[in-house]
C-alpha cells in the first residue's frame, strides 16, 4: 500500500508513486563495437521532495561477481523530476532570481489542468552522470509507468561516447521495474539494462 506525505505539493502527485529508497539488483546486456557486455548489478534509486514542485533523484550502481558480492561502483546519477509546466512570473528563477509576482499554492485542479491528449502528464527530467555526461528527458507519466526519451545529451570532453537513452519506469506487485535503452560506444539505441527493485525506506 502507497502511503503519500500530507505535505506533498500538487505538482507530485502524478509522481508520488515513486517516493522512497527502492533496491535490488538488474541485468545488463549491451553489444557495442567492441563486443557484448554483459553482467549483473546492485541498484539503489531514490526520490524524494523538499517541498519544490520536482522530485530530487539519485542513483548508485555497484558491478556484482558470480557470488553477488559487489565488485566495483558502475554509475551514479543525481537530477530532478518534475511534471512539465510553463514557469509563470510567481516561480522563483533562473538562477537565484526570486518570484516577481506572489505566488499561490498550487491545487489538484491546477494539475489535472496539464493532462495532455493521450491521459498523462508531460515530464522533464535531468540527470547528471558522474562519468560526465548530462541527460535532459522528456516524456510522460501515465498512472503507474513512466516512458521517457533524451531530448539533449551533453558530455564532457573525457567522457566515452554516449547519444541517445530511453528508459521505461513502472510499478508491478509493489516492485519498480525500469528498463534503459542507450545508444553509444558507435551502437545504435538498444537495450542496455534493466532491474527490479523493492521499497526498502
Amino acid at each position: 500500500m502507497l502511503e503519500l506525505p500530507t505535505d506533498l505539493p500538487a505538482d507530485l502527485v502524478p509522481l508520488s508513486w515513486l517516493l522512497g529508497v527502492w533496491e535490488g539488483s538488474g541485468v545488463i546486456d549491451y553489444e557495442t563495437a567492441d563486443g557484448h557486455l554483459t553482467g549483473e548489478f546492485a541498484h539503489q534509486v531514490s526520490f524524494s521532495h523538499d517541498g519544490g514542485d520536482y522530485l530530487n533523484y539519485s542513483a548508485s550502481a555497484w558491478l556484482l561477481d558470480d557470488s553477488g558480492a559487489r565488485i566495483r561502483p558502475l554509475v551514479a546519477e543525481t537530477g530532478y523530476w518534475r511534471v512539465a509546466r510553463p514557469a509563470g512570473a510567481e516561480d522563483a528563477g533562473p538562477g537565484l532570481l526570486p518570484a516577481s509576482a506572489p505566488g499561490r499554492e498550487r491545487t489538484v485542479d491546477d494539475v489535472e489542468a496539464l493532462r495532455n491528449a493521450e491521459g498523462g502528464f508531460d515530464l522533464e527530467v535531468a540527470l547528471v552522470h558522474s562519468d560526465g555526461v548530462s541527460e535532459l528527458y522528456l516524456g510522460q507519466v501515465r498512472g503507474p509507468r513512466i516512458d521517457l526519451a533524451t531530448d539533449a545529451v551533453v558530455r564532457t570532453a573525457g567522457a566515452k561516447e554516449y547519444t541517445a537513452a530511453t528508459r521505461m519506469y513502472g510499478l508491478v506487485d509493489g516492485h519498480l521495474l525500469w528498463a534503459w535503452d542507450i545508444a553509444a560506444l558507435g551502437g545504435e539505441l538498444a537495450s542496455h539494462a534493466s532491474a527490479r527493485l523493492a521499497k526498502a525506506e
